[in-house]
């Protein structure tokens, strides 16, 4: 009943901690009761345990992914089992380790076996980093700011670490955890007294659910934007099927979304096009992917595209160009309206730079490079949405810019070296590998708990009675 009930709890912990609606401070919890789990019981269990709390935390998702983006059942089926499989042999791993008196290796191995997952899957994958357990923390923005340093795998190895660290119940593990929590909090922190660059030009975006008679009511709104002393207005992605609009005013650009064989955001009048590189599986299937940045006032303004600020290593390349901003014509699907802006302002942090992001059934968002919500507004089913801003006048270079995805390779290196430390030692007994599944040690008397050594270390373990 016990391990029931952990397994339930995690499983709990990890639904409303993770999704399209995440509660930040849950994230953190999750992983506690199976790893607290994993201390007592065998091999078997605590892998299944692991597989089956991740499954139960994403199953939540298989109606957005087979209906609203159309992809198919058994893709989506395995996106979540393999994922799956990963975070139960990191419950495996941590056991494992704990068992073999290797305590604080075994609270890194947690978050290195899942970074290295997450890597794996932006590097191949056609969603980018948008698995990132990172984005539950978007609005958590002291913990955040870390994104600059190590991009979001450097959260992720945070959100698992710390509760790794106290379910080994050892100082040494704890120490380590407290101190890195700390320097997370006093960097994030200092980067956050920092004001906000509104030395720039002045943004509006614009949108609407409705597509009625589009030009003139975007026409009429650009007028409105301007007369507020707008300089530039960005409109959703994928509103008009022709390049050919009215748009053109003296003293403002006007960014625009256009569907035709490419999924483009084309600028009036200066003809500035960006074609969308990364198109939605089955959604999309129909468009020419893009390869080039455009550029807007000189290189501090770079275009973009909705999905495309999936994928940390594109938007870096603005970031390493020395853009202050990002104007990003989008398009969500409501039920991910939040989790979807609030990747763009991860992507803000990583590289210092503001996002401008104008979506339809969704968030109209100006984040700055603190990823400070400068201004938000949620698009309307009827009528025109617009909010203003001023954007940043320079762009504020990052570590991560500088030096990409440290982070996420120096986890998979640890997790080779868990691994390698694992293939290199033995049990010294059997009794130290602690319970397998169906097989007790010692006398079958009552419920009987002790301690085991290894080494400097002591591991709890405990055997039921018969």
């Amino acid at each position: 009943m016990e391990r029931i009930l952990l397994t339930l709890a995690s499983a709990v912990l990890m639904h409303f901690g993770t999704g399209l609606h995440p509660v930040w401070w849950l994230t953190w919890l999750a992983p506690l009761p199976v790893l607290f789990l994993a201390r007592r019981a065998g091999r078997g269990t605590a892998f299944t345990a692991g597989t089956l709390i991740w499954i139960a935390g994403q199953v939540q998702m298989w109606p957005y992914f087979t209906r609203t983006l159309e992809m198919p059942p058994a893709l989506v089926a395995a996106l979540i089992a393999g994922p799956a499989l990963c975070y139960g042999l990191g419950v495996l791993l941590f056991r494992t380790l704990l068992m073999r008196g290797r305590p604080l290796l075994a609270a890194a191995a947690v978050p290195a076996v899942w970074v290295t997952t997450e890597y794996v899957m932006n590097l191949a994958g056609p969603h980018g980093a948008w698995w990132s357990l990172a984005y539950t923390q978007a609005d958590f923005l002291p913990v955040l700011q870390t994104a600059s340093v190590t991009g979001v795998w450097g959260i992720t190895f945070l959100l698992l670490f710390v509760p790794a660290s106290i379910a080994v119940l050892r100082p040494r593990a704890a120490v380590v955890s407290g101190v890195l929590v700390a320097l997370t909090l006093g960097h994030g922190f200092v980067r956050l007294s920092t004001p906000a660059d509104t030395g720039g030009r002045k943004v509006a975006l614009v949108a609407t659910d409705n597509s009625e008679d589009l030009v003139r009511r975007y026409g009429e709104a650009i007028d409105a934007a301007m007369a507020r002393g707008a300089q530039i207005v960005v409109l959703p992605e994928k509103v008009f099927t022709t390049a050919d609009l009215p748009f053109a005013r003296p003293g403002v650009e006007v960014v625009a979304g256009i569907a035709t064989e490419t999924n483009s955001a084309v600028s009036y009048p200066s003809g500035v096009r960006y074609d969308k590189h990364h198109m939605i599986p089955g959604v999309e299937r129909g468009f020419r992917p893009g390869t080039g940045l455009a550029f807007l006032d000189g290189n501090r303004l770079g275009l973009i595209i909705c999905k495309d600020l999936d994928f940390p290593g594109l938007v870096r390349e603005y970031g390493k160009a020395g853009v202050a901003a990002l104007l990003a014509p989008s398009w969500d699907f409501d039920e991910d309206a939040w989790l979807h802006s609030r990747m763009a302002v991860v992507r803000g942090v990583e590289n210092g730079l503001a996002v401008a992001r104008a979506a339809r059934q969704g968030w109209l968002t100006v984040s700055d490079n603190r990823g400070r919500i400068v201004t938000e507004r949620y698009s309307d089913r009827t009528g025109l949405t617009t909010v203003t801003a001023t954007l940043p006048r320079e762009g504020s270079a990052t570590l991560y810019t500088a030096l990409g995805d440290w982070a996420a390779w120096a986890s998979a290196g640890l997790l080779l070296l868990a691994l390698g430390v694992l293939a290199r030692t033995k049990s010294s007994s059997s009794v130290s590998e602690g319970p397998t599944d169906g097989t007790q040690h010692g006398s079958s008397g009552g419920g009987v708990g002790k301690q085991v050594p290894f080494g400097d270390d002591v591991v709890d373990s405990y055997r039921p009675g018969a």
